[in-house]
């Protein structure tokens, strides 16, 4: 499934193509891909088709397109709220979900599934195209809501503070620049329980995924199972501006993806499992420790019905460990 690096690099894709445009028609190839749109296809199609793409928004890895009526103008022009978005094409990409730009002369894919077509622009594709080959991602249309802190709903090009409905149980994530580390922190402390298991917790942080848990405590020197509430501050934040370094790497090289079938919205593969430091790495010598002269090998443990990748000597074991 792509972690928040890969959903942003599709964002920051999307946003360059769409924004702007007016969706023109709607073709539902598969109605598997629009289930969790509960009113069905003829709804679906209703909300979009003359409706303007505001801009596309991002939390964690959820990422959904505000709409606006094609008449309406942008989203934040006006500041009596008349013409903002009340309503949002969210996009789910599950483990082979693709959003695609086409010129419409480019053959379908094998497993196209919802074929958006958008208002000319001059060199732009004219077919915004989702692909799903699993089936476990899909398109539905959400409301919107005001955020809980009259913040931005997300990472984004205007700053309106509405959210995606499905989107907000989850905290804000370390690239949102509306992101509070006194709150996480606060939130953090009163926890009783492993690191990793709370980085890994949509409520108090989010987007930080298996993979980016495992390099941003590697990077941090911390070990998976140390006790939340022992944490001093400069821990956190040290743990906390890990993930968002290795966070900005992976953005830069693409994405982490391993599985061939995860591509940006114009079809090219991430490469920055490359430069992996931890993850994957069982058995293989930890390049901060050889770089140091100290002989130790990445081990793997048993974590939440996956793995967790470690150095034994640069972030060893806690006392108390909460597993």
């Amino acid at each position: 499934m792509p972690e928040l690096p890969e959903v942003e690099v599709v964002r920051r894709g999307l946003v360059s193509w769409v924004r702007g445009r007016t969706i023109e028609s709607v073709e539902v190839l598969d109605e598997r891909s629009i289930r969790r749109h509960a009113l069905g296809t003829a709804d679906f199609v209703g909300n979009l088709e003359g409706a303007t793409v505001a801009d596309v928004v991002r939390r964690g890895k959820f990422l959904w397109l505000p709409l606006v009526d094609a008449a309406a103008g942008p989203a934040d022009d006006d500041a009596s709220g008349k013409g903002r978005p009340a309503v949002a094409l969210m996009a789910h990409l599950g483990m082979s979900g693709q959003l695609l730009m086409q010129d419409a002369d480019v053959p379908d894919e094998k497993h196209l599934k919802v074929r958006f077509r958008l208002s000319s622009s001059d060199g732009m594709p004219g077919q915004l195209r989702f692909v799903d080959q699993r089936i476990f991602g899909g398109l539905f249309v959400t409301a919107l809501v005001p955020t809980d802190d009259g913040g931005p709903g997300g990472l984004a090009e205007s700053p309106l503070p509405l959210i995606a409905e499905e989107a907000a149980h989850i905290a804000r994530d370390p690239l949102d620049p509306a992101f509070s580390f006194d709150l996480f922190f606060r939130r953090l402390r009163k926890r009783k329980t492993g690191l990793k298991r709370a980085l890994l917790d949509q409520g108090l942080v989010s987007g930080i995924g298996n993979i980016y848990a495992d390099e941003a405590l590697w990077r941090a020197r911390l070990h998976f199972a140390r006790p939340t509430d022992t944490l001093r501050r400069a821990e956190a934040e040290r743990v906390l501006d890990s993930s968002r370094d290795v966070m900005l790497d992976a953005l830069a090289a693409g994405g982490t993806s391993f599985d061939s079938l995860y591509v940006n919205v114009n079809g090219a593969s991430g490469y920055f499992d490359r430069s992996l430091n931890a993850y994957g790495r069982e058995g293989q010598p930890c390049r901060r420790c050889a770089a140091a002269g100290i002989h130790a090998v990445i081990r793997r443990d048993q974590f939440m019905n996956r793995s967790s990748h470690t150095c034994p000597v640069c972030q060893p074991r806690p006392r108390n460990g909460r597993w």
